[in-house]
């Protein structure tokens, strides 16, 4: 298991369309992947647990992920955090 702190330096933050492609991003992996705000932790994959974090521009996270292809599937995430690609 592999938990990251990542920045959300996407523009636009979290809004529907870059959570859309954050799930996307997430799928493709076999691994469990979950973002952790304060207390509160979603699973990645999934849109309507994505939506209820509301993370602005700049708003910390945290990405954890169980699996074999767990460190893959984390770096993708930053990859995508820091540039929305």
């Amino acid at each position: 298991m592999i938990t990251k702190s990542m920045e959300i330096k996407i523009p636009e933050g979290l809004d529907p369309s870059t959570i859309a492609l954050f799930i996307q991003i997430a799928s493709q992996y076999d691994s469990k992947v979950y973002v952790q705000v304060d207390e509160k932790k979603v699973n990645a994959k999934s849109l309507m647990g994505m939506m209820t974090l509301g993370i602005p521009q700049g708003g910390e996270i945290n990405v954890i992920a169980d699996g074999d292809d767990e460190s893959e599937a984390v770096d993708h995430i930053q990859q995508y955090l820091n540039n929305g690609r």
